[in-house]
């Protein structure tokens, strides 16, 4: 039993792929997101995400304002099978002022796939996003989507995605035209011809098998003038861009890149599979105590995202746990490393998009949706009694400061139990006034105190009003010595500007950048930090 079930875990741990896609918004990849799924089989029609008053809403926007704006607010989680493989998705809010979700959705992730525009290229956001899977080495694939419209040169772009991103990349496919002119891609990696139908109702390419591209065939099959800038396009490629190596992509080293039209369904199955062969199964994960491999018995794992009420009918939220190692079972006690105790969860969430099962046995890879009643923060570890702690979800310095006030008295309990849940959502985050023990909610944009008022008003009944409150950024204080005149003078000068977050930790809300430095000269031994995770 015991040798049978080591063979089978190490093959289902080697079976999970788990990646994140990020993009800017509007790069298309909410439409990619369902073609993948389309492929797995997942979903039988695709929502067309062309204009929000015609959409069929898509499968990964389960929160009515993302419904409305049309924008992807949380992250949600999609699974789905293809080719024996079992793909996790993490889908990720393209949108900047939901940049905080998906920095922690990343650390969750073992690959990503990185959406580019076509026409405009790329784009800040994706900049910064991409910035912290570099330092993170996780490998990256880059789907260049819409190809069906007038954009960019193909070398412009690949120039750009170098430059711009500090990336090393190697094209996979190549567009054969581009925009009016577009006939289809030259499939590097499998050395094949994808015609293009532009019949986004057929979805189905023609794909042609063609690994010598001397062959006067081409001329028959594209043009004259196609084949001979064809040719010259991939010699030019094989001058100027490495070979693809799968050991320097997944140490994160080299990007191999892809082109496509997500919204017509074309690139993606060649982007989708060569992404299972190459793509990295469940990674090792560093804890502060140690490196946890994916294949030790012990089941460790960790929370970074809450979300709640993905039911309205019933007042749940759950904890999105992330399994780094061992098998997360039903009903088994485990470890709430933070809180001390035992916990067992009766019925574990396995997902796909809006339908959710409980699942009797999860893998590395997998993540599970657990039914929380305010037990769970995020960066929260679960393990079988090992006392270990994931790092690396940290909450930043918001840029935006608000008071939020109570809009109906009667609602004050609704009020202030929709914001404590939307906090531990790490929607936003909460400081408490020393002073007159007000609440000022920060954020790291400002789209999210219109999310925040619709879901306190739908989810909770209770109505709020902001006044502003200007302050440059939020600091968290950790001085040398607690007890010492210096801190206990920074305490008393500073006092107006104190908070406690809602963890306790004590805050310092500078309110110009002049302020702060000026702060940190005079009071040397009160260390001022921008993230809350500080060494």
């Amino acid at each position: 039993m015991h040798k049978f079930f080591t063979v089978n875990f190490k093959k289902e741990i080697a079976k999970r792929r788990t990646f994140g896609i990020i993009s800017h918004p509007d790069a298309g990849k909410t439409t990619l997101t369902e073609k993948l799924l389309l492929f797995g089989g997942a979903i039988q029609e695709a929502g067309a995400v062309k204009n929000n008053k015609i959409r069929k809403s898509a499968t990964s926007d389960f929160m009515e304002i993302e419904r409305q704006r049309g924008i992807s607010v949380a992250t949600s989680v999609l699974a789905f099978l293809y080719r024996d493989k079992k793909i996790n998705i993490l889908d990720t809010p393209g949108h900047k002022d939901f940049a905080e979700d998906t920095f922690r959705t990343l650390t969750a992730v073992d690959s990503v796939i990185v959406v580019i525009d076509v026409a405009k290229g790329v784009e800040e956001q994706t900049e910064k996003l991409v910035e912290v899977c570099r330092m993170r080495k996780i490998p990256m694939i880059v789907f260049i989507n819409k190809l069906d419209r007038e954009g960019k040169d193909a070398f412009d772009l690949l120039d750009e995605v170098e430059q711009k991103l500090g990336l090393s990349v190697t094209p996979l496919s190549f567009p054969i035209g581009m925009g009016y002119d577009f006939q289809g891609i030259y499939n590097i990696y499998e050395k094949n011809i994808n015609l293009f139908s532009g019949d986004s109702k057929k979805n189905i390419e023609e794909t042609i098998a063609f690994d010598d591209l001397s062959n006067p065939e081409l001329e028959k099959i594209i043009g004259n003038k196609a084949a001979a800038t064809l040719r010259e396009n991939l010699e030019l490629i094989s001058g100027v861009y490495p070979d693809f190596s799968k050991e320097a992509y997944l140490e994160g080293n080299q990007q191999p890149v892809f082109f496509g039209s997500a919204l017509n369904n074309f690139g993606v199955r060649e982007l989708l599979d060569c992404f299972i062969e190459i793509a990295p199964p469940p990674r090792d994960k560093k804890a502060e105590e140690r490196v946890v491999k994916a294949d030790e018995k012990q089941m460790t794992g960790f929370v970074f995202k809450i979300h709640a009420n993905m039911d309205p009918k019933h007042r749940d939220r759950l904890a999105f746990v992330k399994v780094v190692s061992g098998t997360f079972e039903r009903n088994k006690p485990y470890l709430h490393v933070r809180q001390g105790k035992n916990l067992k969860f009766s019925s574990p969430n396995a997902f796909f998009a809006e339908k959710k099962e409980v699942v009797d046995i999860s893998f590395p890879g997998d993540i599970v949706g657990l039914h929380d009643t305010g037990n769970f923060k995020i960066g929260d570890t679960l393990t079988e009694g090992e006392v270990i702690h994931y790092k690396g979800i940290p909450s930043f310095s918001p840029e935006h400061f608000r008071y939020i006030n109570n809009a109906d008295p009667m609602k004050a309990k609704q009020l202030n139990k929709g914001i404590d849940q939307l906090m531990d959502e790490g929607v936003a985050q909460l400081f408490t006034l020393e002073l007159n023990g007000r609440k000022v909610i920060g954020t790291v944009g400002a789209l999210q105190y219109e999310v925040i008022q619709y879901r306190l008003e739908h989810e909770y009944g209770a109505k709020c009003t902001y006044e502003n409150f200007p302050v440059h950024k939020a600091c968290w204080v950790e001085p040398e010595d607690p007890k010492s005149e210096e801190f206990a003078e920074f305490k008393r000068v500073k006092q107006k500007f104190l908070a406690k977050d809602k963890r306790g930790q004590l805050v310092f809300l500078a309110d110009s950048a002049f302020s702060l430095q000026m702060t940190q000269q005079k009071y040397p031994r009160v260390k001022l930090h921008f993230t809350s995770e500080f060494d």
